[in-house]
């Protein structure tokens, strides 16, 4: 949304920033977002970094799942270093610093690193149907699978996010002026066919598959429970209710965003309050903290690890028996529980 514009003249000069760029939010208001942007941005480099290093340090961590978790970090990380990080700098100047090169190439990595993460929460969910419901019998869920699943994650994203750079759509600066991210405003016929595409093809799948894929799951550990098979639908629930919450808070954070970008593609006249323009475009950026928060305090055994990590060796909670997790599937034609 190009929301900043250069304005040579302006009935009301003290809306105007010395710059000449008009000043849509009181510096205040851009104080506060810087603040609360450098906050969010210190926790999410912190706790998404312990969650990469934690993993590779430990070789009990290196499961299939786990594979995808770690990417989701990787995806989160990089939207905090390219997106999060230099909103701080350019809210607390006041409007956006580093020109029409730093704005393409930040809509362009936060875009990236954005449309990755959600494809890999749908891989998540994809994994989850696979180990639990078996929908190919005898085909499991290896780390082969999880590896190309990572890799398809970058590629559509990458295949996706690369065209504006090549004139296919745009890149443009959004809210109140001190970020950057896709241009939803332009009519021209290219950008416009450009939007709808990226949103069925990059929001609206991978919403659909995660959709169907937790129906599906859910569907199923009721079945077993039902059939009598209460403690092993009891310890894929956990895992079930875990990726949930990180599936639930990933769209409650994105989903505004995407909603007031449907919006703008729409009724590009419909007018917006420059709270509302900003308040999806930093809930979207914020959701980098949630995945390692719920998987650190959700995942007993890798809360094992990622506690002392943190604390340097210290760990202040009282060590649980491990009980032995097994990870359980149900075969779809007899409705049976077997251990993997």
């Amino acid at each position: 949304m190009a929301l900043v514009q250069d304005v040579p003249e302006h009935p009301n000069a003290s809306s105007l920033h010395s710059t000449g760029r008009e000043v849509l939010l009181p510096r205040a208001g851009l104080v506060t977002l810087s603040v609360i942007m450098a906050v969010f941005s210190v926790t999410a480099v912190v706790l998404n970094a312990t969650v990469i290093a934690v993993t590779l340090r430990h070789r009990q961590l290196r499961q299939p799942l786990n594979f995808a978790l770690v990417n989701l970090a990787v995806a989160d990380l990089g939207t905090t270093l390219t997106g999060a990080v230099p909103s701080v700098v350019t809210n607390a100047v006041g409007y956006y610093i580093s020109g029409r090169v730093g704005c393409v190439l930040e809509g362009f990595c936060v875009a990236l690193f954005g449309i990755t993460a959600l494809c890999t929460v749908a891989l998540i969910a994809v994994e989850r149907v696979f180990v639990v419901c078996k929908p190919l019998g005898t085909i499991i869920f290896q780390e082969k699978h999880a590896v190309a699943g990572v890799a398809a994650s970058w590629l559509w994203s990458l295949l996706w996010n690369t065209p504006p750079l090549f004139g296919w759509g745009n890149y443009e600066l959004e809210g109140v002026g001190t970020s950057c991210g896709p241009d939803w405003q332009s009519r021209d016929p290219k950008n416009l066919s450009y939007v709808v595409c990226y949103f069925v093809l990059c929001f609206a799948v991978p919403f659909i598959i995660i959709v169907v894929s937790y129906s599906w799951l859910l569907w199923t550990l009721r079945r077993v429970a039902k059939l009598g098979g209460a403690a092993a639908a009891k310890a894929e629930a956990r895992i079930a209710w875990m990726v949930m919450m990180m599936v639930v808070a990933f769209l409650v954070s994105w989903m505004p965003y995407a909603t007031l970008a449907l919006t703008v593609v729409f009724k590009p006249d419909m007018n917006f309050s420059p709270l509302v323009k900003v308040m999806p475009i930093y809930m979207a950026k914020s959701s980098t903290i949630y995945n390692p928060m719920i998987y650190i305090y959700m995942n007993k055994q890798f809360q094992k690890y990622a506690i002392p990590f943190l604390l340097c060796g210290k760990n202040p909670f009282p060590p649980e028996e491990e009980a032995s997790e097994v990870q359980t599937t149900v075969s779809p034609l007899n409705n049976k529980i077997t251990p993997e």
